[in-house]
């Protein structure tokens, strides 16, 4: 094999962590791809027997790369990002040999985790994607960020605190949470309102993102409460013969397909038995390239 050959090769052992790099810190799954197709360019454009660890190169890079995109973000945007805004979603049917390994999959960050990262500063986010999630050293980070490691540490450090205060905790048994789903979904079918408030936490939280070209209407919405939410579960019913369980970043979640084409899919947070978050994408935009066909359970 040639040089490029071998290049190429190597880079293919790497897609896979810098394809979940560049999710974690973009929340977009095309954007993420473009990142590490970046990241080739750069490699095949580089020196690359200078290169004494490439994983560490390729993973900065990236950042790199990421952070770029983040800025650009923040400069466009003439509004911050508001509540209702969600990532892409990693959507998967439950079929396979192994349904339960579907979480240790180099995507599954749970959408709770990446609903608080969209909303940390960009140089926040990369420092704490790049250390916590991935072992990268503070040191390596700091010349992406501009800053000395000293204070890149503080921007992970800080990052952390934002992320262990907002992100809620989660069960990971996808037995469990079937249970606490199936009996949602049950108990919304039937209108059952007192059923819908003994599954919700208190303090549930709903998160519904209707596209950017709906924004703020009716459709995309932040709803808190046990009650509030409950009462937003009864308008499910005329949607419930076309949902199907389906894996949402690793956890059980829910794709309403009518007609074979998706609607909505909602990502569920299950603790001690009950739902804390609810996060529901009905961008018809974002859906047609996100979602699996129909699947059935």
């Amino acid at each position: 094999m040639d040089g490029t050959t071998v290049l190429a090769h190597c880079f293919e052992e790497h897609r896979g962590q810098l394809r979940a790099v560049a999710y974690r810190m973009l929340g977009s799954l095309a954007e993420a791809e473009d990142a590490v197709q970046e990241a080739w360019l750069r490699l095949a454009r580089s020196d690359a027997q200078e290169i004494t660890n490439l994983g560490g190169w390729l993973t900065t890079v990236v950042g790199r790369i990421c952070l770029d995109q983040l800025r650009s973000r923040s400069a466009r945007r003439e509004e911050p990002i508001d509540d209702t805004s969600l990532p892409d979603p990693v959507i998967r049917p439950l079929s396979g040999p192994d349904p339960e390994q579907e979480i240790l999959h180099a995507d599954s960050v749970g959408l709770a985790l990446l609903v608080v990262l969209q909303r940390l500063e960009p140089a926040e986010r990369l420092a704490f994607v790049l250390h916590d999630m991935f072992a990268v050293p503070f040191d390596d980070i700091a010349p992406v960020v501009e800053r000395t490691p000293a204070a890149t540490r503080q921007l992970a450090s800080r990052a952390r605190r934002r992320v262990q205060g907002a992100s809620p905790a989660a069960d990971p048994d996808l037995g469990r949470q079937r249970q606490v789903l199936d009996a949602f979904l049950a108990a919304s079918r039937e209108g059952d309102f007192d059923r819908l408030l003994a599954l919700l936490h208190p303090d549930v939280v709903l998160r519904a993102d209707a596209g950017t070209l709906v924004r703020g209407a009716a459709a995309s919405k932040v709803v808190h409460g046990a009650r509030a939410v409950a009462e937003q579960a009864l308008t499910f019913r005329r949607f419930a013969g076309s949902a199907r369980l389906v894996l949402v970043n690793g956890a059980l979640g829910v794709l309403t397909v009518p007609d074979g084409r998706a609607m909505a899919v909602m990502g569920v947070t299950v603790a001690d038995g009950r739902i804390t978050a609810l996060y529901i994408l009905a961008d018809p935009d974002r859906l047609a390239g996100l979602a699996p066909a129909a699947p059935r359970d």
